[in-house]
């Protein structure tokens, strides 16, 4: 059974400070796994690019968002009519980088938890939304502790838009040694498959109050 909603009382757990030294342990994580800084926030490596090359799925003529390719330079030798047919990362949130912020992605993502717990939200952009035209919020909790609802596995639709942040671990006093988890991009992530959620957008898509309480998980800078 699929955690219950949480979205009225999503509250950050840890303040971002980036440019601080992260904790040995994490340290050691990113080092030993070649991790760098990702633009949604928190750390990622790269670990599979599949060889097969696929045709793209997805028009030739537009693209969610020129954002992403001004900030992260596109793939040499990429090629928009064709995509590998998966990619795989590592992807780490830590209590000084403790937030994804909301972005989309043409392509569906599965997730696997190594270990840490956090909270996903979604916001169902390519639903019908309600009377009032606001898009379904949903949020669940991603940890080790499945009796209680958390998730190991857990798969995210092309179009919606995703953010996630970082909890404390359980049987821990308010501390966390990072979440760690493997994103598996089907076909294959390029940037211009990749859209960032800003304040104006985010308060078409659920409405001035939601955006209110979400507003914190969108992309300032």
């Amino acid at each position: 059974m699929a955690a219950p909603s949480i979205h009225a009382s999503l509250k950050p757990s840890f303040a971002p400070s980036l440019g601080t030294t992260e904790p040995k342990a994490i340290q050691d994580v990113i080092s030993a796994l070649s991790m760098i800084p990702h633009i949604e926030g928190g750390y990622f490596a790269e670990t599979d690019r599949d060889r097969l090359i696929i045709p793209s799925p997805f028009p030739q003529d537009t693209s969610y968002s020129s954002e992403a390719a001004q900030l992260v330079p596109q793939r040499e030798g990429f090629d928009p009519r064709y995509r590998n047919a998966s990619t795989t990362i590592y992807y780490l949130l830590t209590p000084s980088s403790p937030q994804g912020n909301f972005h989309r992605n043409r392509a569906r993502t599965v997730h696997t938890l190594h270990r840490g717990r956090g909270v996903y939200v979604l916001i169902h952009a390519d639903e019908d939304g309600d009377q009032e035209g606001r898009k379904r919020i949903e949020s669940f909790v991603v940890g080790p502790d499945v009796s209680k609802g958390e998730r190991l596995q857990w798969i995210v639709e092309g179009g919606k838009y995703k953010a996630s942040f970082l909890l404390p671990d359980a049987r821990s006093d308010g501390e966390s040694e990072g979440l760690l988890i493997t994103e598996t991009v089907v076909p294959g992530f390029e940037y211009c498959d990749h859209d960032f959620l800003r304040r104006g957008g985010l308060e078409k898509l659920v409405g001035k109050e939601q955006a209110e309480n979400l507003s914190w998980l969108v992309r300032n800078d």
